[in-house]
């Protein structure tokens, strides 16, 4: 069994006048708290609690914020300022689900506002998540953090939910067909393998949609700065969210065809680069910075990792040290004149330039042959950038280069 976390979303259905006064209440309430927390600078959750223990919320939302606020204060999250956008957070025990089938809308929450004061609320379900809905019900799936959140004058409660999905049985290495995927800049996604010959495969790039995302992003940056210079904050956030939206779609359509590709493929093993400490790393200036950080990197891992799983796909991560400036055919250093393009320096290889995205791909994918891949699920020690593998996945020659020059078009030149 493999155990797998996704985070479900709710639809509150038409709360009336009294409710949404008492969410926008629970919201103003734990926004003021959580401010007053972290300009105090609390790093321990003791000291958390000697601020929102004065606060009118809810013991599951004073629990959240507690664990919260030091994550904020120098901790995992290390923030320099807040935004107003944070939603309300509670504890797993706070927030319980109702099913009453014979009704027009099945489903029930309840919201914490107060200790003694809960709100009961029609919800509705993403109608693709209803089994993890019924699951969790069923108590076969374990309810984690809870968040409240208001979404242009729509209320939703977004649920974590952990339960055990049956894995495939475990084959060989050399029964595995491993599938590098690289996360990039020009190209959102882009995944490629080898064949049972070892020679690289036709692979899949999406370029557009990193297009898509990239021109999101400037003009959601674009706007909102002129928005928030002109102070109309709430067109500000409801045009963000309109944004964001079409970008977690983008997001969401890409990782659904990343992982239907690879439950066509016989035996396969999806690998990621592990980026926990690349992002924390990066630094190319504030305009590269801001592009990279922005790509939703760990949303876009999270979400092949639990899609992955539920088709019974294992996921592994590599070192990301030089995959991309690696040749995937003779393991020598070579460089990226070009975002797009790869260029090997060793003149006894057939490469000379290559596209960038799938010879990352390709290295990625080697590395699981090479025995310094692990699984997703076990992420502990230093995954940061050092000496990268040396590859001894079967290599293309240069026959089979040769074809590919022709076949790869773009791909290989």
């Amino acid at each position: 069994m493999n155990e797998v976390t996704k985070t479900l979303e709710l639809k509150l259905v038409s709360p009336n006048a009294h409710k949404r006064r008492k969410l926008r209440e629970t919201t103003d309430a734990y926004r003021a708290a959580l401010h007053a927390a972290f300009d105090a600078g609390c790093s321990t959750q003791s000291a958390a609690n000697d601020v929102v223990v004065e606060y009118d919320l809810s013991g599951y939302a004073k629990n959240a914020l507690k664990q919260y606020v030091p994550q904020l204060c120098g901790g995992s999250y290390d923030a320099d300022e807040l935004h107003d956008e944070h939603p309300v957070r509670f504890t797993n025990e706070g927030v319980q689900l109702d099913h009453k089938p014979q009704n027009a809308v099945e489903w029930y929450v309840k919201v914490p506002h107060h200790d003694d004061y809960h709100l009961w609320v029609p919800t509705q379900p993403n109608p693709e998540q209803r089994p993890w809905v019924e699951a969790v019900f069923a108590e076969d799936a374990d309810m984690g953090e809870c968040r409240l959140f208001d979404r242009n004058g729509e209320w939703y409660l977004h649920m974590v939910a952990t339960r055990e999905v049956e894995q495939r049985s475990p084959d060989s290495v050399s029964d595995k067909t491993p599938i590098g995927v690289d996360i990039g800049d020009s190209a959102l996604l882009t995944v490629c393998h080898r064949d049972e010959r070892g020679a690289p495969t036709a692979p899949t790039l999406w370029n557009d949609e990193g297009k898509d995302v990239r021109r999101l992003r400037k003009t959601y940056f674009t706007a909102t700065r002129r928005l928030q210079e002109r102070g109309s904050n709430c067109i500000t956030e409801s045009f963000g969210d309109q944004l964001w939206r079409q970008i977690d779609h983008i997001l969401h359509a890409v990782t659904d065809a990343v992982v239907e590709h690879a439950a066509s493929v016989e035996n396969p093993v999806l690998m990621l680069e592990n980026l926990t400490y690349i992002r924390e790393s990066m630094d190319y200036g504030s305009y590269m910075n801001r592009r990279l950080h922005g790509w939703g990197f760990a949303k876009m891992h999270a979400q092949l990792c639990y899609k992955a799983a539920e088709r019974g796909i294992p996921v592994e991560t590599v070192n990301p040290a030089h995959t991309s400036k690696t040749c995937h055919v003779c393991g020598e250093a070579g460089y990226r004149p070009e975002q797009a393009e790869f260029r090997c320096t060793n003149e006894e290889c057939w490469v000379t330039s290559y596209q960038a995205d799938v010879n990352a791909a390709l290295n990625i994918a080697d590395r699981y042959s090479s025995g310094e891949s692990r699984s997703r699920e076990h992420t502990d020690g230093n995954d940061s950038a050092g000496d990268g593998a040396r590859l001894t996945a079967p290599q293309d020659s240069q026959a089979d280069g040769e074809a590919h020059q022709q076949t790869l078009g773009t791909y290989a030149s």
